[in-house]
């Protein structure tokens, strides 16, 4: 009965219930696409954040040392993420193509 609880469809009284998971997921591969074409913009969003917070940050530093070491450093990590960013994407891209999982490497 315990495993019942977790399928997709379960039947009840001759009535079907259907779960709430989205039926074109069969594959591993599927559940990955549909996470990264979810998690790739909500990076991007951030890193922009990140770069106007550290642009912000950097126009009203008013010339302290301090201020300005803190914006720097936030610019600089928020560079090093759109790196990471291009670099994680452009890597998930060239193993999908090379294990057939894609129809090109872009």
């Amino acid at each position: 009965m315990k495993n019942s609880l977790l399928a997709q469809n379960i039947s009840i009284g001759g009535k079907t219930i259907t779960g709430p998971l989205d039926p074109s997921i069969v594959t591993l591969s599927d559940l990955v696409n549909r996470i990264t074409s979810f998690m790739v913009p909500l990076a991007g969003v951030i890193l922009f954040l990140v770069l106007v917070w550290g642009g912000y940050d950097l126009m009203m530093s008013q010339g302290a040392p301090e201020k300005i070491k803190s914006a720097r450093a936030k610019l600089t990590t928020g560079i090093i993420g759109f790196v990471l960013l291009a670099l994680s994407y452009l890597i998930v891209r060239l193993i999908s193509y090379i294990f057939g999982f894609g129809t090109g490497i872009i």
